[in-house]
């Protein structure tokens, strides 16, 4: 009943939806780090997975307690019904109304629990009747909690932001990106150059990917500026759009992960907008707010030191997709996601590191976080095997945002380091590929590791560190055996 009202009010006011996100805010770092490390992208998934399963046991344990005592389960259902009120009126989303489906769905609930617990009084194995009428009833009851939560599903659906997606004509951009050099994906298994935006990571707190109505949403900017800036997107297909090729990296990605991808990002500078706002000399931060309450800290500095940062509204030559921000998000070259790349922004607040916090700094992890030189290997595969008496292929990619690649060395077992080629790229901001063709291979168990050196001549450190609070860093390395 919950999930059907809270699909004609606000996704966020679903009751599941709201005590999961409450979950996610309230879980410890340490917890999400290992959720991100072995689930990935489906981290949401097995969240929501195991929420339901968690509160299907939970009901039947109030169901056995109901039947010794109805008052400790009717007790039991209003304090987890209470918990989603509290859960769902408090997100920064939420609207006036968002308090109402948990409310209806533990009236609904309590009220299933009186009925069924009141089927069961005075119920004997002899008495078929009466086994039949209840059976009937508790498959009602069943039947009605199926129907109405698969509703709720198809109606939140069918507010999905494709149909209005579908009908955006994004204009051709007044500075176009570089087109992509010959040679790029030179063998099979290496990462493409270029991440679709079905492949391309998704790391964020949104446990129900944001819908939000093109038609409505708008862009605010105040705060220590000369004048409070407010744009529709309308607006922004009006601007000089810039397209640019970036590479992005989330801090979750372990050393040789695949939290990390490259597109060709159409945008509205973000110095556009800020120039029109007009910045105060003592501002230092840039806090930027999704539609859904998520908020990111980035330092004025490095977003406008004249890098291609940008509010984007276009990946791969098509608008942004609902799980990659749509309408419009942030991107800020060189940083990490977490402090850079607000996806569904709907406001900046131009103010000071020492006067607010984001959601990510609360929680312990850098305010500030320059993207770390890296390096991954793609090729071969790990554990793979591999033919022998023939040159085996080991390539892979390299990034330092704003950096670039100067040099990718590969190491086989404890032979001397190795320099690999670097194949052509569009620029600093995207990662390159590299190939290195090891030939007189012989046959046994083999490690292949690899390091980077950025453009100016820095080598990647060889120390591991785990992603909190900035950035994981080491050098990666793959075991493949040679037959």
């Amino acid at each position: 009943m919950g999930t059907l009202l809270a699909s004609f009010i606000t996704r966020s006011a679903d009751p599941v939806l709201g005590v999961g996100q409450e979950f996610i805010a309230r879980t410890p770092e340490w917890l999400k780090e290992w959720a991100i490390r072995h689930f990935g992208q489906s981290d949401k998934a097995v969240l929501l997975g195991s929420l339901y399963i968690t509160l299907v046991l939970l009901f039947a344990l109030i169901g056995l307690l109901a039947r010794r005592s109805t008052r400790v389960g009717l007790v039991a259902v209003v304090v987890l019904g209470a918990a989603a009120v509290g859960a769902t009126a408090n997100r920064p989303d939420a609207t006036a109304l968002s308090w109402l489906p948990s409310t209806v769905g533990t009236l609904a609930g309590a009220g299933a629990l009186l009925l069924l617990t009141r089927a069961l009084r005075g119920v004997t194995p002899r008495a078929s009747g009466l086994l039949s009428r209840r059976s009937m009833l508790f498959g009602t009851v069943a039947g009605a909690a199926v129907v109405t939560a698969g509703s709720g599903t198809l109606v939140n659906r069918s507010h999905s932001v494709a149909a209005s997606r579908a009908d955006i004509r994004l204009p051709a951009p007044a500075s176009p990106a570089p087109a992509l050099p010959p040679g790029v994906d030179p063998l099979e298994g290496i990462t493409p150059y270029v991440t679709s935006a079905k492949d391309f990571y998704r790391v964020d707190t949104a446990l129900s990917v944001p819908q939000v109505d093109v038609s409505s949403w708008s862009l605010r900017i105040h705060g220590m500026v000369d004048r409070e800036v407010t744009v529709t997107f309308a607006d922004l297909l009006q601007e000089d759009l810039h397209e640019r090729w970036m590479t992005m990296t989330c801090v979750s990605n372990e050393v040789g992960g695949n939290l990390v991808g490259n597109a060709r990002w159409l945008g509205v500078p973000l110095t556009t907008l800020l120039d029109r706002a007009g910045l105060s000399e003592q501002a230092d931060m840039l806090f930027s707010t999704s539609s859904d309450g998520f908020t990111i800290s980035t330092p004025i500095a490095e977003a406008t030191d004249g890098r291609d940062s940008m509010i984007a509204v276009g990946m791969n030559g098509e608008p942004l997709t609902d799980v990659h921000g749509f309408p419009a998000r942030m991107i800020v070259p060189g940083l990490y996601g977490f402090v850079s790349a607000c996806k569904w922004i709907t406001d900046i607040e131009v103010t000071r590191f020492d006067a607010k916090t984001a959601y990510w700094t609360d929680r312990g992890w850098a305010p500030q976080a320059p993207i770390k030189t890296a390096v991954r290997v793609d090729v071969p595969a790990s554990f793979a095997r591999v033919a022998s008496g023939r040159t085996v292929p080991i390539a892979g990619v390299a990034w330092a945002q704003t950096r670039g690649i100067s040099k990718v060395e590969v190491r086989i077992d404890e032979e001397d380091w190795v320099e690999a080629t670097l194949v052509p790229t569009v620029g600093k901001n995207t990662w390159v590929q590299w190939t290195y063709a090891w030939d007189g291979a012989t046959a046994g168990n083999h490690t292949v590791r690899a390091r980077a050196t950025d453009g100016s001549g820095q080598l990647q450190t060889q120390d591991v560190v785990k992603p909190i609070p900035d950035g994981s860093s080491g050098w990666p390395s793959k075991f493949f055996t040679v037959a």
